[in-house]
Protein backbone atom coordinates (compact mmCIF):
# COMPACT_ATOMS: atom_id res chain seq x y z
CA UNK A 1 0.00 0.00 0.00
CA UNK A 2 1.38 3.39 -1.02
CA UNK A 3 0.95 6.04 1.63
CA UNK A 4 0.61 9.61 0.39
CA UNK A 5 2.23 12.05 2.79
CA UNK A 6 -0.28 14.35 4.44
CA UNK A 7 -0.13 18.03 3.61
CA UNK A 8 0.97 20.18 6.55
CA UNK A 9 -1.14 23.10 7.76
CA UNK A 10 1.41 25.58 6.42
CA UNK A 11 1.61 23.84 3.04
CA UNK A 12 -2.20 23.87 2.85
CA UNK A 13 -2.26 27.63 3.53
CA UNK A 14 0.42 28.26 0.90
CA UNK A 15 -1.44 26.13 -1.68
CA UNK A 16 -4.75 27.94 -1.01
CA UNK A 17 -3.06 31.36 -1.08
CA UNK A 18 -1.29 30.60 -4.37
CA UNK A 19 -4.50 29.14 -5.89
CA UNK A 20 -6.10 32.55 -5.29
CA UNK A 21 -3.02 34.29 -6.75
CA UNK A 22 -2.34 36.11 -3.47
CA UNK A 23 1.17 37.14 -2.52
CA UNK A 24 2.25 36.73 1.10
CA UNK A 25 2.20 40.56 1.33
CA UNK A 26 -1.44 40.73 0.21
CA UNK A 27 -2.37 37.97 2.67
CA UNK A 28 -0.56 39.93 5.38
CA UNK A 29 -2.48 43.08 4.51
CA UNK A 30 -5.83 41.28 4.40
CA UNK A 31 -5.33 39.40 7.69
CA UNK A 32 -3.52 42.17 9.57
CA UNK A 33 -0.64 39.84 10.50
CA UNK A 34 2.98 40.51 9.42
CA UNK A 35 4.23 38.74 6.28
CA UNK A 36 7.20 37.19 8.12
CA UNK A 37 4.83 35.74 10.75
CA UNK A 38 2.57 34.22 8.04
CA UNK A 39 5.62 32.97 6.18
CA UNK A 40 6.71 31.17 9.37
CA UNK A 41 3.31 29.46 9.51
CA UNK A 42 3.57 28.40 5.87
CA UNK A 43 7.09 27.05 6.44
CA UNK A 44 5.98 25.19 9.57
CA UNK A 45 8.31 27.05 11.96
CA UNK A 46 5.38 28.67 13.80
CA UNK A 47 2.22 27.03 15.11
CA UNK A 48 -0.84 29.11 14.20
CA UNK A 49 -2.93 30.36 17.13
CA UNK A 50 -6.72 30.10 16.86
CA UNK A 51 -7.10 33.80 16.03
CA UNK A 52 -4.78 33.46 13.05
CA UNK A 53 -6.58 30.34 11.76
CA UNK A 54 -9.87 32.25 11.98
CA UNK A 55 -8.47 35.19 10.01
CA UNK A 56 -6.91 32.93 7.39
CA UNK A 57 -10.15 31.01 6.87
CA UNK A 58 -12.05 34.30 6.47
CA UNK A 59 -9.58 35.83 4.02
CA UNK A 60 -9.13 32.63 1.99
CA UNK A 61 -12.93 32.16 2.04
CA UNK A 62 -12.72 28.59 3.27
CA UNK A 63 -14.24 26.90 6.30
CA UNK A 64 -12.01 26.25 9.29
CA UNK A 65 -12.84 22.57 9.02
CA UNK A 66 -11.26 22.55 5.54
CA UNK A 67 -8.09 24.08 6.97
CA UNK A 68 -7.88 21.55 9.80
CA UNK A 69 -6.29 18.20 9.25
CA UNK A 70 -7.72 14.73 9.95
CA UNK A 71 -7.94 13.45 13.55
CA UNK A 72 -4.60 11.59 13.50
CA UNK A 73 -2.76 14.58 12.10
CA UNK A 74 -4.56 16.84 14.59
CA UNK A 75 -3.30 14.68 17.50
CA UNK A 76 0.25 14.84 16.14
CA UNK A 77 0.06 18.60 15.60
CA UNK A 78 -1.43 19.17 19.04
CA UNK A 79 1.51 17.32 20.61
CA UNK A 80 4.10 19.10 18.46
CA UNK A 81 2.32 22.42 19.05
CA UNK A 82 2.93 22.06 22.78
CA UNK A 83 6.60 21.40 22.09
CA UNK A 84 7.04 24.28 19.62
CA UNK A 85 5.02 26.83 21.57
CA UNK A 86 5.81 25.76 25.10
CA UNK A 87 3.84 28.60 26.71
CA UNK A 88 0.52 28.20 24.92
CA UNK A 89 -1.60 25.22 23.88
CA UNK A 90 -5.22 24.84 22.83
CA UNK A 91 -7.68 22.08 22.08
CA UNK A 92 -10.89 22.56 20.14
CA UNK A 93 -14.04 21.62 22.08
CA UNK A 94 -16.52 22.15 19.24
CA UNK A 95 -16.81 20.97 15.68
CA UNK A 96 -16.28 23.61 13.05
CA UNK A 97 -18.39 24.13 9.98
CA UNK A 98 -19.41 26.84 7.57
CA UNK A 99 -22.73 27.43 9.33
CA UNK A 100 -21.28 27.26 12.87
CA UNK A 101 -20.52 30.62 14.42
CA UNK A 102 -19.47 29.61 17.95
CA UNK A 103 -16.16 27.93 18.59
CA UNK A 104 -14.98 26.80 22.02
CA UNK A 105 -11.40 26.00 23.06
CA UNK A 106 -9.62 24.79 26.16
CA UNK A 107 -6.51 26.97 26.40
CA UNK A 108 -3.55 26.30 28.69
CA UNK A 109 -0.91 28.94 29.39
CA UNK A 110 2.23 27.92 31.25
CA UNK A 111 3.27 29.69 34.48
CA UNK A 112 5.15 32.99 34.31
CA UNK A 113 4.53 33.36 30.60
CA UNK A 114 4.40 36.66 28.81
CA UNK A 115 3.03 36.63 25.28
CA UNK A 116 5.68 37.56 22.77
CA UNK A 117 5.22 38.20 19.07
CA UNK A 118 2.15 39.47 17.30
CA UNK A 119 -1.04 40.47 19.06
CA UNK A 120 -4.09 38.49 17.97
CA UNK A 121 -7.21 39.89 16.35
CA UNK A 122 -10.09 38.42 14.37
CA UNK A 123 -13.66 39.26 13.46
CA UNK A 124 -16.33 38.68 16.08
CA UNK A 125 -16.47 38.49 19.84
CA UNK A 126 -14.53 36.51 22.40
CA UNK A 127 -15.48 35.24 25.85
CA UNK A 128 -12.81 33.96 28.25
CA UNK A 129 -13.57 32.18 31.54
CA UNK A 130 -10.68 31.32 33.88
CA UNK A 131 -11.00 27.69 35.01
CA UNK A 132 -7.69 27.59 36.89
CA UNK A 133 -4.93 30.04 37.76
CA UNK A 134 -4.77 33.70 36.76
CA UNK A 135 -4.72 35.55 33.49
CA UNK A 136 -3.58 38.97 32.38
CA UNK A 137 -5.24 40.07 29.16
CA UNK A 138 -4.56 43.17 27.14
CA UNK A 139 -7.37 44.24 24.79
CA UNK A 140 -6.43 47.31 22.81
CA UNK A 141 -4.79 49.56 25.40
CA UNK A 142 -6.70 48.15 28.38
CA UNK A 143 -5.20 45.48 30.63
CA UNK A 144 -7.26 43.29 32.97
CA UNK A 145 -6.25 40.63 35.49
CA UNK A 146 -8.65 37.73 35.97
CA UNK A 147 -8.68 35.06 38.67
CA UNK A 148 -10.26 31.62 38.76
CA UNK A 149 -14.02 31.96 38.20
CA UNK A 150 -13.78 35.39 36.53
CA UNK A 151 -14.49 36.17 32.89
CA UNK A 152 -14.22 38.80 30.19
CA UNK A 153 -16.11 39.42 26.95
CA UNK A 154 -14.69 41.70 24.24
CA UNK A 155 -14.69 42.69 20.57
CA UNK A 156 -12.04 40.35 19.18
CA UNK A 157 -11.31 42.60 16.20
CA UNK A 158 -9.28 44.63 18.73
CA UNK A 159 -5.70 43.46 19.18
CA UNK A 160 -5.43 41.23 22.22
CA UNK A 161 -2.82 39.14 23.98
CA UNK A 162 -2.80 36.82 26.96
CA UNK A 163 -0.19 36.17 29.63
CA UNK A 164 0.09 34.25 32.87
CA UNK A 165 2.05 36.21 35.50
CA UNK A 166 1.77 33.56 38.24
CA UNK A 167 3.69 30.38 39.08
CA UNK A 168 0.56 28.26 38.45
CA UNK A 169 -0.67 27.00 35.07
CA UNK A 170 -3.67 28.94 33.73
CA UNK A 171 -6.51 27.02 32.13
CA UNK A 172 -9.17 28.90 30.19
CA UNK A 173 -12.43 28.25 28.45
CA UNK A 174 -12.37 30.48 25.37
CA UNK A 175 -15.52 30.87 23.27
CA UNK A 176 -15.29 32.78 20.01
CA UNK A 177 -18.21 34.07 17.96
CA UNK A 178 -17.35 34.46 14.29
CA UNK A 179 -19.99 36.21 12.15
Amino acid sequence: MIRIPEESFGARIRRLREAKSLSIEVLAHDTGYPADFLNGIEEGTMAPPVAVVLQLSRVLKIGMDQLQENKEAFKRRKTSHKKRVASYAYASLTASGEEKHLRAYLVTINPETEHKGVEYHHEGEEFIYVLQGNLTIQVGRNTSTLKKGECINFDSSLSHKLSNPTNEKAELLVVIYVP
